[in-house]
């Protein structure tokens, strides 16, 4: 009998579900007999015996399902046909890999020679821990919805007890995204200060030459100011002159000049950009915005335009995140209060003027937060800067040349074989500790104006 986490999970939510039909029917019975009002209402009581039935059985599983292939694989390596197993451990774990395959009815013959003895060993291990997790599993199941079900009377406060539980439910769900930021930040930390063990923290800071050996720590070759300003250059300034005035055009158009119909047709339409994969904007970038940049630029007679730009990717990339800026200057014109319009408008302003002199100052904390989360996301971005900004690590403020910036060196550093244990490698950690921090601070900041914002106006 093999062990199949996903029908097992199916059953047990089968189970739970005939469990809150039998802890619902035993109250309404309990109820009855003894000619008493319930404290919860029969359905509390039905989600308590369920909730008893699912909670335990389908944390069993999630740990089984992580354990039994070990304990598998042991019970494989301790039979006799294991033992001619080779000592090298990559063709060790490829014929086991593929005798478990086979077992498991995952491929229909072994394609290496060696693993036909192991498919049998496998086959009866496999059984042997799956008939033992789903007897468990089920044990569990069955004395959770018991223990719950006797539990059933008039005076039990059946609804505290869920709602209990759902919190606690909830708590456990927010605490995975902060565990989870948790241990990139530790990941990051701990990686970065092994390479700072190589490499001088002032070096990688305020170096001015990038050019990482294979896998030595050479000093002077991890200058990161060509990447902290190439990453500067293309998403904070290229991309931001293009981003913010389509985008607040674009809202101020929106919120103040489009009839209703257009609105629901066009704000829609925008913010599919947002939407659009990264990938499908570098090549947008590398096959037709960059060829034409390059054209234009030896038209009008440019010296040395590379077909890889800092231009071309910031565009593209401005392009991008036209919807963060246009949504969030939309929604910050729209939250400015009807009468500070209808005032100016009173005292003899054009609406033009009303626009500028008093909706744009006044949504300004906002537009201002969502221009910096904007700014956040595309010196995130990595794609469009691969293929159309290049992998070259130059400092100059020519768009027209070809730059690089921090995540790009991070994917080159990070493809193919590498030793984790070189100040090459090792880089890519510090490089992505020094962009978490300045989108973390971005971020902060941000959210800082917004809430300052909606104090004053919500």
């Amino acid at each position: 009998m093999s062990f199949n986490p996903a029908a097992l999970l199916l059953l047990i939510v089968g189970l739970g579900l005939i469990g809150w039909l039998a802890g619902r029917a035993r109250s309404a019975m309990v109820a009855g007999r003894a000619g008493t009002k319930l404290h919860s209402r029969p359905q509390y009581h039905g989600w308590y015996v369920a909730l008893w039935l699912f909670a335990p059985a389908a944390i069993f599983l999630a740990v089984w399902s992580s354990v039994a292939p070990a304990m598998i694989t042991n019970d494989v390596l301790a039979s006799e046909a294991a033992q001619r197993l080779p000592a090298f451990g990559f063709e060790r774990s490829a014929i086991l890999s593929d005798a478990r395959g086979v077992a498991q009815g995952d491929q229909p013959s072994v394609r290496i020679e060696g693993a036909g003895p192991l498919v049998e060993p496998y086959r009866a291990a496999t059984q042997k821990y799956g008939m033992i997790g789903i007897a468990a599993m089920l044990a569990l199941a069955l004395a959770g919805g018991l223990f719950a079900f006797t539990r059933i009377r008039p005076d039990f406060r059946a609804r505290s007890r869920v709602e209990r539980i759902v919190m606690g439910l909830l708590l456990l769900a927010s605490l995975v995204a902060i565990l989870t930021t948790f241990g990139i930040v530790l990941s990051l930390l701990f990686e970065s200060i092994r390479f700072f063990q190589l490499v001088s923290p002032a070096e990688l800071l305020f170096g001015t030459y990038w050019n990482p050996q294979s896998g030595a720590a050479v000093e002077g070759t991890f200058g990161g100011i060509p990447l902290f300003w190439g990453t500067v250059l293309i998403g904070a300034i290229i991309a931001m002159i293009v981003a913010i005035p389509i985008g607040m055009m674009t809202a101020v158009y929106l919120t103040q000049y489009a009839a209703p119909a257009v609105r629901r047709w066009v704000k829609p339409i925008l913010e599919i950009l947002a939407g659009v994969p990264t990938v499908v904007y570098g090549y947008f970038a590398a096959l037709t915005v960059a060829p034409a940049l390059r054209n234009f630029a030896v038209m009008i007679g440019i010296p040395n335009a590379s077909t890889e730009s800092a231009l071309a990717a910031g565009i593209v990339m401005g392009v991008m995140i036209i919807p963060f800026v246009s949504s969030m200057a939309d929604d910050s014109i729209n939250a400015v209060p009807q009468a500070m319009r209808d005032g100016s408008l009173a005292l003899g302003a054009t609406p033009n003027e009303t626009i500028r002199q008093v909706l744009i100052p006044a949504a300004l904390p906002g537009v201002m937060g969502g221009i910096l989360l904007a700014v956040s996301r595309a010196i995130g971005e990595t794609m469009i800067v691969v293929m159309a900004a290049g992998l070259s690590a130059n400092l100059t403020a020519n768009p027209f040349a070809s730059v690089t910036t921090v995540t790009a060196q991070i994917v080159k550093l990070l493809t193919g074989d590498q030793e984790f244990d070189s100040a090459k490698t090792l880089a890519a950690f510090a490089l992505g500790l020094v962009l978490f921090v300045v989108t973390l601070l971005l971020n902060i900041v941000a959210l800082r104006i917004v809430k300052k914002y909606r104090e004053a106006y919500e």
